[in-house]
């Protein structure tokens, strides 16, 4: 990474009043929307942004431009548009920044995507637990209409469109793009099997696109500056790997945990782990040593402190052993963290949040909740590792069993913990349980008089 980096996607974060239309016009705001609509049709903004190699920024990494193209090229409409902004990762706290404190950079974004992808009406999908975020983009929503940004006719291009900010009761499911979906119209947010993907058959069983809140900024400047200044940052595409889309532009990361300085910071993609903690975060915090890190969210799984040399792009987590970039939320571990209490903790967020409609993302994050839960009261047995690295590798999209990729995400630290640190899992089990850590019987679960024990702590 260049050792000097001029921010973009927060460049007038902490300016006074970064959050008006006013601030936000004077650095050059909405000259982007005027060129796509006066310049532009709605395929050469899709075709520019393809070039930008601009990928999803929510977790999954998806081309969007190329998500934008499966939209069905005749279809009488309507066509909506979604904007993830439910963000309820663990750890992760960048869309909430932008829509806090540059929510105009992100509705510019939408506006123009809306319009690529011919969307008369744009959904904003926001977690109920940001109360500012909401006032300040339904604020900007309607500074956006004075303008005539927004409703009839925009800017006179012949273009209309209208933004309503649709507020859920902060489920992790919400954040899945069908269970997204379902929560909007108001049902139970239980993802949806497909085919047919939302493109087709999305919002009121409507042609429907999902993106998220990061992504639609970095539209923004994908129109102002153009596609190549875009492909000029970050990690260029494997020519000899016809399949890699690159890691290109740049990133907003969240930095928290055991550093010195937590925030949200923004870099080119592909700054390594130990590049950001150092150059950003003041490194690890009170004189410690590093033990662990999250990558990309609690459902990445983790990275052990000898590698923090691993990118931050969307190949190189997975090259660690973990499940890929995330929402790029980094979540340091320092020498005095359990890794037992980390994985019981994100056991009992998994088991919490699952929505119950696949079994085998039901029933195997209940279960590694409660082999944890045995564990940690000290009647834990070495077979159970084994166990849990068994619903590990059989729960999740990847195996086939589930819809969608929650029951991923909860395997991934169960498989990178216990296969990371498997010497500190059994010395705990052999020293809470020194009579029967060898057992291979079956067990009791735990009485109410122990987990309430167990709650305490």
């Amino acid at each position: 990474m260049a050792e000097y980096y001029e921010p973009v996607l927060l460049a007038q974060v902490g300016k006074p009043d970064s959050h008006t239309r006013a601030v936000y016009e004077q650095a050059g705001g909405y000259r982007a929307l005027r060129k796509a609509l006066t310049e532009m049709s709605p395929l050469d903004v899709i075709e520019e942004v393809k070039t930008s190699r601009l990928r999803g920024r929510g977790g999954a990494g998806f081309p969007t431009g190329l998500k934008w193209t499966f939209l069905p090229k005749d279809h009488p409409g309507p066509i909506y548009f979604c904007l993830n902004a439910d963000e309820s990762e663990p750890g992760t706290f960048n869309n909430r920044i932008i829509m806090e404190d540059d929510p105009h950079q992100m509705l510019e974004g939408l506006i123009i995507s809306s319009y690529a992808t011919r969307a008369t009406t744009a959904y904003i999908y926001m977690r109920f637990e940001y109360p500012l975020a909401y006032r300040r983009m339904q604020a900007a929503i309607d500074e956006c209409y004075a303008a005539g940004y927004l409703g009839k006719d925009i800017l006179g291009s012949g273009y209309s469109l209208d933004i309503y900010i649709h507020r859920g009761a902060a489920a992790y499911i919400c954040g899945e793009e069908t269970g997204l979906i379902e929560s909007l119209e108001g049902k139970r947010a239980w993802p949806r099997i497909k085919p047919p993907f939302p493109a087709v058959e999305g919002v009121f069983r409507k042609p429907t696109v999902v993106n998220n809140v990061e992504t639609c900024a970095c539209v923004t400047h994908i129109i102002a500056r153009g596609a190549a200044w875009f492909q000029s940052i970050g990690v260029s595409p494997d020519p000899n790997n016809p399949r890699d889309a690159g890691s290109l532009g740049p990133k907003l990361y969240c930095l928290s945990g055991h550093i010195e300085k937590p925030g949200c910071y923004e870099a080119p993609l592909g700054i390594t782990v130990q590049q950001l903690i150092d150059r950003f975060g003041g490194g690890i915090w009170k004189g410690r040593k590093a033990k662990a890190a999250i990558p990309g969210g609690i459902s990445m799984g983790l990275l052990r402190a000898d590698e923090f040399d691993c990118p931050l792009d969307f190949n190189g987590p997975s090259k660690y052993g973990c499940l890929g970039l995330g929402t790029a939320a980094v979540v340091v571990l320092d020498e005095t963290v359990s890794i037992v209490d980390f994985l019981h903790n994100s056991a009992r967020f998994f088991a919490h949040e699952s929505c119950g409609q696949c079994t085998p993302c039901r029933e195997g994050t209940s279960w590694a909740l409660k082999i944890l839960e045995r564990i940690k009261v000290g009647r834990g047995r070495l077979v159970d590792l084994d166990l849990l690295l068994e619903i590990g590798d059989t729960i999740g999209i990847m195996p086939g069993t589930t819809i969608c990729g929650l029951a991923d995400g909860a395997a991934w630290p169960l498989k990178n913990a216990i296969r990371k640190f498997r010497d500190e899992f059994e010395t705990y089990i052999r020293e809470s349980n020194p009579g029967g850590y060898g057992d291979t019987t079956p067990v009791p679960s735990l009485s109410l008089q122990e987990l309430t024990l167990l709650g305490s702590h």
